[in-house]
Formats: structure tokens, C-alpha cells, sequence
């Protein structure tokens, strides 16, 4: 059964390699990079903007733009930034180590993994309110695969249903729901199925790993000292939250400097398979609305459809004009960020904003630094108006 679903998935959604060869245009040089920066950085009045460029699979850009907070202090390669739902394609990387060892199955149902069913654990304020899913057996058929793809049915967060309780709202695995209280709950089954503390495996098997000395999954004081505080679409200022708790969702810390060389160690494979990174990285299942939130909207008829358009593990993955690529947004009130690859010459760009209202000049920034290459910009952000 998974092999005619793959095969039908790979015939609208050819890997690398299996098409003509599209040409990538060179990344821009320095100048012309910093120039576009500051352009679209002025007509999306955004005060801050890190990026990063890599090629080939080494990284040949990093700067920062603008400023850290209303004091004006100057945002720098290595201020600590959010890296809101980054967070999610960070930590699928350590999830696809767990499976390649062995430690986990992607397709083996989460209740296995518990001592009792998972509805009999009491809610927790660090994890998510799981007895709200007793009477309801379909969570028993819930996977890694399918939190990982966020087709779990629930909504993105249990507070923000009506009674804020958690639900599930169509069979799981059937379609795409953007969830973060599904990674919530793959945390869940690391931390109390298998006895893992996710914030050692982060720090062992990615931060380290891909050299990201100054990011964390929770809160570290010596980060205070080169912080960054955002702004909000109305340009209020938002202090930078200290975040207390690990949360797969999207606690991390980070910097342009250190995302850098994650992108540049992802792209590479480092640390998997080649089968591995393409577990993470290849179609799994088509998304079928018309945009990413609100995140339980009715799907497209089919004819609708954008027919290249599926979750990966961890990411989103479309084909383009440079072939198939992959991408991953993080945004709060007062954060933008992006991070698109396109594998087959090993190049990507990670952009994190400390103005939400930087995100407008995204799809220019990225088809200015790798040209055009197809990524979803109106499925990630609706309606927005972006810079030209």
C-alpha cells in the first residue's frame, strides 16, 4: 500500500534528477545583495533583517541589516533572534537521526510507545491536553509520519478551538492542517514514550552537530547580552521572550550565522542517509487548500489544486523552475522567517526578521538571491502584498 501511494505521489512529483537539468543564475555578489536588502527593507519599513546564502552546499553570504531594538542597537550575525516554526524542520532533522537508528518508526502508531493510553496521562502545562481525545479512537491511529506531516486533525494549537480543548477533525493522515500541537505531541512520544530529553538531542545531534554555538531550545542568560526584541505589523516594539520550556513547535533560539550552517549541513545531508534526507525532503502528502491558515479551512476541488504542492517531514515541498525544492516559514507577531532549498545545486536562503512586516519582501529577497524557484508565496501568507 505505502509503495502505490509513493509511486503515485513521485509521478506528479518527480524527485531530483529525474527531470532536464533547469539552470540556477549565480548568487548575486555582496553589493548587490546588501543594495537589494536595504531597498525592500525600506518599502516594507522594516527595521531588522538577517540572510544568508548558501551555494553548492557551502555558505557564501551572511549578514545582518538594521537595527536590534528601539534603542537602536545594530542587529549582527551572531544577535539572538526567534526562530519561531523553524523550529519544526529543525527538530524533523534530529527525528529522521532517531528513526535511522532504529530508536523510532515512522509508522508505527503512537500509542505503542506509551506504557498506557495515551489519553490516561494527565494534561501538563509543558505538553498538551491529551485526555481531551478520550471517546475519540482515531488518535490511536495517529504516527510520526502523520504528526510530522501535520495531518493529524487537530487545530494548530487546542487553545485556540472554541473550549479550547483538543480534537481531532478528520481522520488522521488524510489531509494537511498545519498543527503545532501535533509536534507537541511527536516531543511527547520522545520524551515520555521513550525517555529522551529533546533538548539534549537538539543540542547533540543538530546544534552541535552543524556548529550553532549560540542557539538553544530554551532560554540561555548568556544570550541577553545580544538580543533582539521585534516589531509588530503596526510597528509596536515586542520584547524577546525568554522562553522557559522546550517546545518542538518552536522555542529555539538562534542566529543568521548559526542557520547558515544548518541550511548549508541540510542541504549537504549531513548527519543522514541519503535515504534519510529524502525521507524529509520528498512528498509525502498533497496539500489541498488554498492557503496555510487558518490552518482547518475547506479543502480546494480538486481542479483547483496546485498539483506540485505536498508536506514533507518537517518542511514543504513544491517544484519549480530550478526543480523540486523545499521550504519552511516561522512567524509570530512580531517575527518572519524562511528558510528554501532547492537540492539539486545544493542552494538555499534563510532569512530571519525581527519585523514581522519584513515578510512582504521575502519572495523578492529569495528570487533576487537564487532566481525564481516556484516556492508558494501566496499558500504561506494569503492575501499579502509583497514587494516588487
Amino acid at each position: 500500500m505505502r509503495l502505490v501511494r509513493w509511486a503515485c505521489l513521485l509521478a506528479v512529483f518527480p524527485l531530483v534528477g529525474l527531470a532536464s537539468e533547469p539552470t540556477a543564475p549565480p548568487v548575486p555578489s555582496r553589493t548587490e545583495l546588501d543594495a537589494e536588502v536595504a531597498r525592500v527593507m525600506t518599502a516594507a519599513q522594516a527595521n531588522g533583517l538577517a540572510l544568508a546564502v548558501i551555494d553548492q552546499g557551502k555558505v557564501v553570504h551572511v549578514a545582518a541589516y538594521g537595527t536590534r531594538n528601539a534603542a537602536g542597537d545594530p542587529l549582527e550575525t551572531d544577535t539572538i533572534m526567534y526562530g519561531a516554526s523553524l523550529t519544526k524542520a529543525v527538530f524533523a532533522h534530529a527525528v529522521m537521526q532517531l528513526v535511522e537508528e532504529g530508536v523510532l518508526d515512522l509508522d508505527r502508531p503512537i500509542g505503542e510507545y506509551f506504557d498506557k493510553p495515551l489519553t490516561d496521562y494527565p494534561a501538563e502545562d509543558k505538553y498538551g491536553p491529551w485526555p481531551d481525545l478520550a471517546g475519540d479512537a482515531r488518535w490511536k491511529r495517529i504516527t510520526p509520519r502523520i504528526l510530522l506531516t501535520h495531518s493529524a486533525g487537530f487545530a494548530n494549537f487546542a487553545f485556540l478551538e472554541p473550549d479550547e480543548k483538543l480534537r481531532i477533525h478528520f481522520e488522521p493522515g488524510s489531509r494537511y492542517a498545519y498543527s503545532g500541537e501535533g509536534l507537541i505531541l511527536l516531543q511527547y512520544v520522545l520524551e515520555r514514550g521513550l525517555g529522551l530529553d529533546v533538548g539534549e538531542e537538539m543540542q547533540r545531534r543538530v546544534f552541535d552537530r552543524f556548529v550553532m554555538p549560540d542557539t538553544s531550545m530554551i532560554w540561555r542568560e548568556d544570550f541577553a547580552a545580544n538580543l533582539a526584541d521585534g516589531w509588530t505589523e503596526d510597528g509596536g516594539v515586542e520584547p524577546h521572550d525568554p522562553r522557559s520550556r522546550v517546545r518542538a513547535a518552536g522555542s529555539m533560539d538562534t542566529t543568521i550565522a548559526d542557520m547558515a550552517n544548518f541550511a548549508a549541513g541540510y542541504i549537504n545531508g549531513e548527519g543522514l542517509t541519503p535515504r534519510g534526507f529524502s525521507e524529509l525532503t520528498s512528498p509525502h502528502l498533497p496539500i489541498t487548500t488554498a492557503s496555510q491558515f487558518p490552518t482547518l479551512q475547506d479543502e480546494l476541488p480538486a481542479a483547483q489544486r496546485r498539483k506540485d504542492l505536498a508536506a514533507g517531514l518537517g518542511v514543504v515541498v513544491f517544484e519549480g523552475p530550478q526543480g523540486a525544492g523545499f521550504f519552511k516559514g516561522g512567524h509570530n507577531d512580531s517575527t518572519g522567517n524562511t528558510l528554501v532549498c532547492i537540492p539539486r545545486n545544493k542552494r538555499c536562503v534563510v532569512i530571519l526578521a525581527n519585523d514581522v512586516r519584513a515578510e512582504r519582501a521575502f519572495p523578492r529577497l529569495v528570487a533576487f538571491a537564487l532566481g525564481e524557484t516556484g516556492v508558494p508565496w501566496t499558500w504561506e501568507y494569503g492575501d499579502m502584498r509583497f514587494i516588487r
